[in-house]
């Protein structure tokens, strides 16, 4: 199977499972990977999702450019309008968090990939390359905007218009993932995250995530009126007593971290 799913206590780790092909992103890859995320989007049982690649190599190193290569069409059906064949698409339209453990080269659409989890956690080998414009293709799911938005104009410029590799301690100084840490210690550590997550009440989890992509696509005056207007709906619904229990569960966790 191309795509691996492992499901405990609330999180879904997913794994790439190309390994021999450094998790290239086939047609059938793809399609599995979008098929995977509409599953769990509407998974209950499932409340976060960890997502990485199988073997130390590769996240994934893009598309599978012996497929590309081979066969007619292909990589214009590489960028599909449906959720249903487009991996990004079906990522960005999860509810759920989505936590990106990138384990070696996640290259082009590998980098697209990793660009659409909602939190990246690196791996120290990880290497980050936007090669688009070196294989003389434009990118389809979303790199050109989200890049800059994420590290800023002129870096994501450096990165796309030399297609150089960016390691993970830079990477990290950058801001583009969240932490670095030692290969035996990814996955470990992205599924604590992920649970961490996944302890938060599911419907307040989805409209916080929802919050905070719509208010990104928008300016700072527009982003503000917008959680007004859903904090304004969400908070009338909540009552004095779950507030209290909800305090104490905070308080108990603070004490139990600290």
């Amino acid at each position: 199977m191309v795509v691996l799913v492992e499901k405990a206590e609330g999180v879904a780790t997913v794994t790439m499972n190309r390994p021999e092909a450094m998790n290239a992103l086939s047609i059938e890859l793809r399609k599995a990977l979008a098929g995977t995320f509409a599953a769990l989007a509407a998974d209950d049982e499932v409340r976060a999702i960890v997502l990485t690649g199988a073997g130390g190599r590769a996240f994934t190193a893009g598309l599978d450019l012996k497929e590309l290569a081979s066969t007619p069409g292909a990589l214009g059906a590489a960028n599909p309008t449906s959720a249903k064949d487009d991996p990004v698409l079906a990522m960005e339209a999860c509810p759920k968090p989505i936590v990106g453990a990138v384990n070696g080269v996640a290259i082009t659409g590998g980098f697209e990939v990793a660009l659409a989890c909602d939190v990246l956690i690196a791996a120290t080998n990880a290497r980050f390359a936007d090669t688009h414009a070196r294989v003389g293709i434009l990118p389809g799911w979303g790199l050109s905007a989200k890049l800059s938005r994420t590290i800023g104009l002129m870096r994501a410029k450096e990165l796309s218009l030399t297609g150089n590799f960016l390691d993970a301690k830079t990477a990290y100084e950058w801001g583009l993932v969240n932490r670095v840490v030692e290969p035996d210690e990814l996955l470990r550590t992205a599924q604590k995250l992920a649970h961490d997550m996944a302890s938060i009440d599911p419907a307040t989890s989805r409209t916080y995530k929802k919050l905070i992509d719509d208010g990104d696509k928008l300016s700072a005056g527009d982003a503000r009126k917008l959680e007004t207007e859903t904090t304004k709906a969400l908070n009338a619904a909540v009552t004095p007593d779950s507030i209290a229990q909800r305090r104490e569960q905070v308080q108990a966790r603070g004490r139990s971290q600290g």
